[in-house]
């Protein structure tokens, strides 16, 4: 088994339009300007963050050639994601060939959701070529879970959480005893709340009518999901939430609609994981968006009163990572989270490695 020597962990998240390095040594971490920096910055060990691990890949792997193989066999399942991972897995091993090489799963903190929730119902051929939920942003979940522990002072055991990561893209998770229990994204990231570009819950049907009644081919509408729907499509432009909300206060009526649409989605989305949960003691916002937007987490929280939120405005508007924004008597704590995605990554990293 290789072994992890001493030293800092550089922690490489490749998305479709960025690459984000951090070297983490303990709890600190440092942002890295690129590979050639980072192999410099004397790294015991690299880890990866890779969207989609399918069925294989349910906890963190060491990248061999092997494993490097399966994964190449899981493109397919979300190209725009793990391609890019793929690609910054060979500049980071060409860059640092003599330390081991992990990677890390979104979807591995959802193995856990019961099969109720992760199966489809569709025919048994399809579930056996790998259709079913599998969940994302786990790694952001995952640390939020344990934040949220710290904050409430309370252990995982017993604590019924739904985690809310509002970003670009956007899900909501049911966490039960520190575990997930269920997600809104299932087979790809397309699934669930509405995103800044993506559409969120879709009926098929719809999918199918665009492609036999208007010609449609598989390119043009997996074009249009990934990047011409959600809250930009229905507000008309705008590059993210802060900008379609400026131009729903200036009376867009657009943005209006675009923001009530993403805010009553996203309240329908946290009741509708408490059905996992038997209740709900936290709520926690984390991303972009959740962390950054006290409009968006008022009006969320608003209509998850009957739930027994009940928000202090004065801390939320005021709010700045790691907090509780929740008032007094609130039955529901409401937590802001910052999302520290590559610490958790580090920590697989070294447990992985022993």
């Amino acid at each position: 088994m290789t072994r992890l020597r001493r030293g800092p962990v550089l922690v490489v998240n490749a998305g479709s339009t960025s690459l984000k390095l951090h070297l983490v040594d303990g709890g600190a971490s440092e942002p890295v300007a690129d590979l050639r920096a980072a192999a410099a910055g004397a790294a015991a060990a690299v880890g990866h963050r890779i969207v989609h691990g399918g069925m294989r890949f349910r906890e963190p792997a060491v990248l061999d050639a092997e494993a490097i193989a399966a994964l190449r066999e899981l493109t397919s399942l979300a190209p725009l994601h793990n391609a890019p991972a793929l690609e910054g897995i060979e500049q980071a091993r060409a860059a640092l060939p003599d330390v081991p090489h992990v990677g890390v799963f979104d979807t591995a903190f959802h193995a856990t959701i019961p099969a109720a929730v992760a199966t489809y119902a569709i025919p048994r051929a399809w579930r056996e070529l790998g259709v079913r939920r599998y969940g994302f942003h786990g790694l952001a979940v995952e640390w939020c879970t344990r934040r949220a522990c710290e904050l409430l002072d309370r252990p995982a055991a017993g604590l019924r959480l739904v985690v809310l990561q509002l970003g670009g893209g956007s899900s909501a998770t049911a966490v039960r005893d520190g575990r997930s229990a269920d997600t809104t994204m299932g087979f790809t990231p397309l699934d669930g709340i509405p995103m800044v570009t993506r559409p969120g819950a879709l009926d098929p049907g719809a999918v199918l009518y665009l492609q036999r009644a208007h010609g449609l081919d598989a390119d043009a509408v997996d074009d249009a999901l990934e990047h011409r729907s959600g809250l930009v499509a229905l507000a008309g432009g705008g590059d993210g939430v802060r900008s379609i909300a400026e131009a729903a206060a200036a009376g867009d009526a657009d943005a209006g609609l675009a923001l009530d649409v993403y805010v009553y989605r996203i309240a329908a989305a946290v009741a509708a994981m408490t059905v996992a949960l038997g209740g709900l003691d936290a709520l926690a916002f984390g991303g972009g968006v959740g962390e950054r937007s006290a409009l968006v987490r008022r009006r969320v929280c608003e209509r998850l009163g009957f739930l027994g939120i009940d928000l202090d405005h004065a801390a939320n508007d005021s709010a700045r990572p790691d907090t509780d924004v929740a008032a007094a008597g609130s039955a529901v704590r409401v937590l802001v989270v910052e999302s520290r995605e590559e610490l958790v990554i580090a920590d697989h990293v070294r447990a992985a490695l022993g």
